[in-house]
């Protein structure tokens, strides 16, 4: 019988089967963030242990720093700094590579892990956040781990896994104008549930999957954690080789030529069985926005809030402070978000811009942008793009996850309606009694011009 993309990697990095269904596994890449990695660093250390493999570790500075312009070392989050020069000093007595503060390469560690080359097809990849499933979009295995996991596969480039199960969701069909993967992603939350893939690795396949460029498919793999799952892959192509190929960690020369032969093989055959399947009909997916306190709370954009008396749909309509039936269009807002490893990359930003360019935020509208890496920054600059946004009246910010998440940080108000390019809503994600509408960039850009959650098609592209 044939095998899945999923089994071909897990069968090529199995070092020993531990029985119960587990097995001993190779892990090729580590990535590390301030948030967590400075501690398991000190904690290796402290217990007189080394890193296995120094040249196969990342770190970076993402969650918890300032993403105010002339930032520094300088945080919002109490005792914020401490965890970044915790992080520095354990990254330069390992040896391994950082990404700091100030160098060009930094950002969120999903963003930049791809277009450094850092993960590549075929390879196991783990960091201790749940979005690393992101990266199964250029055909990798990873996945998130806890912190004690994280230096157990520093001291031995190894850890004891729970073979998943496999599910294939197969979207048919093309994506109508303006639908995008974000949408895709808030669509199978919608239908199936946030459980819908609980313990299990999805392929996403089909033709819609095959049309999506390489930014688009790391959107919809970024969102799988939202649906349970363990991880996330797409079979790479040609379109995942170009973006690979002058990447800085990527093969060169005749190593490129030799990893791309057999990246190529990365297929699910023909006859491989999964465990679960799932088919979508790309047509009846619509432009989405979430209503309620859990991703899987999404309708499209023309939708209503939907019935329901059990205690979690009350729940979510009290927090939302939405009435079952409500239009979603026309809710007034009080900000707007472009940023996280969901939606901040190139591609997000020149759409949003597209929707913003020649028009201004509505007043008393709060409207931020923080680019998802230096290099995504320093792109979008060379085109402009900061000025348009910066000219339509959002805030211009330096890279990391900024008001994703509320850890004691920066945050929205209580109560404050934000239309969000980020992956969830659930309460006070975003600042103690922030009611957050997850939305694809263009919707949150034509929100911040109309102030209120707006459809982009009914707003006339600039060109």
């Amino acid at each position: 019988m044939g095998r899945t993309i999923f089994e071909k990697i897990w069968d090529a990095h199995r070092v020993e089967s531990l029985g119960e269904a587990s097995d001993l596994i190779l892990i090729d890449r580590i990535l590390l963030h301030e948030r967590t990695g400075g501690i398991a660093l000190k904690s290796l250390a402290e217990a007189g242990r080394s890193i296995m493999a120094p040249r196969q570790v990342f770190a970076t500075m993402d969650h918890v720093v300032d993403t105010l312009p002339g930032r520094g070392d300088r945080t919002i989050m109490p005792t914020g700094r401490d965890f970044i020069v915790t992080t520095r000093e354990a990254s330069l007595a390992a040896g391994i590579t950082l990404f700091d503060l100030g160098d060009p390469r930094q950002g969120i560690v999903h963003v930049i892990s791809p277009e450094q080359g850092i993960i590549l097809p075929g390879l196991s990849l783990v960091c201790p956040d749940s979005h690393t499933c992101s990266q199964g979009a250029l055909g990798g295995l990873a996945w998130g781990i806890g912190s004690s996991e994280a230096e157990h596969a520093l001291a031995t480039g190894t850890l004891r896994v729970k073979r998943p199960k496999t599910m294939r969701v197969t979207v048919n069909g093309v994506l109508r104008l303006g639908v995008t993967p974000k949408d895709l992603a808030l669509h199978l939350l919608a239908r199936f549930g946030s459980a819908g893939a609980k313990g299990h690795v999805v392929e996403y396949a089909g033709e819609a999957v095959r049309a999506l460029d390489v930014e688009g498919r790391l959107t919809l793999c970024n969102m799988a954690t939202e649906f349970s799952a363990f991880t996330a892959i797409i079979a790479p192509d040609e379109k995942v080789f170009a973006y690979l190929r002058d990447a800085p960690f990527s093969p060169k020369g005749k190593a490129w030529d030799a990893a791309v032969s057999c990246w190529r093989a990365l297929t699910s055959d023909a006859d491989a069985s999964f465990d679960a399947e799932l088919n979508i009909d790309a047509a009846d997916v619509a432009p989405m926005i979430s209503w309620g306190n859990s991703p899987q709370h999404s309708v499209p954009l023309i939708g209503h809030v939907p019935p329901g008396s059990d205690e979690a749909s009350v729940r979510a309509r009290e927090y939302i402070g939405l009435d079952e039936g409500a239009a979603m269009l026309g809710q007034p807002i009080d900000a707007a978000f472009i940023g996280s490893c969901t939606n901040s990359r190139l591609s997000d930003l020149r759409r949003a811009a597209a929707i913003l360019k020649g028009r201004h935020v509505a007043p008393g509208i709060r409207a931020i942008c923080v680019p998802g890496s230096g290099q995504v920054k320093a792109s979008a600059e060379a085109e402009g793009i900061d000025r348009i946004f910066i000219d339509a009246g959002f805030e211009w910010r330096e890279p990391g996850c900024s008001m994703c998440f509320f850890a004691g940080g920066e945050h929205f108000g209580a109560q404050e309606r934000v239309v969000t390019s980020t992956n969830r809503n659930f309460e006070s994600r975003q600042g103690p009694g922030t009611r957050s509408h997850l939305a694809s960039p263009e919707t949150v850009a034509a929100s911040a011009i109309a102030g209120c959650i707006a459809d982009p098609s009914q707003l006339e592209t600039q060109s």
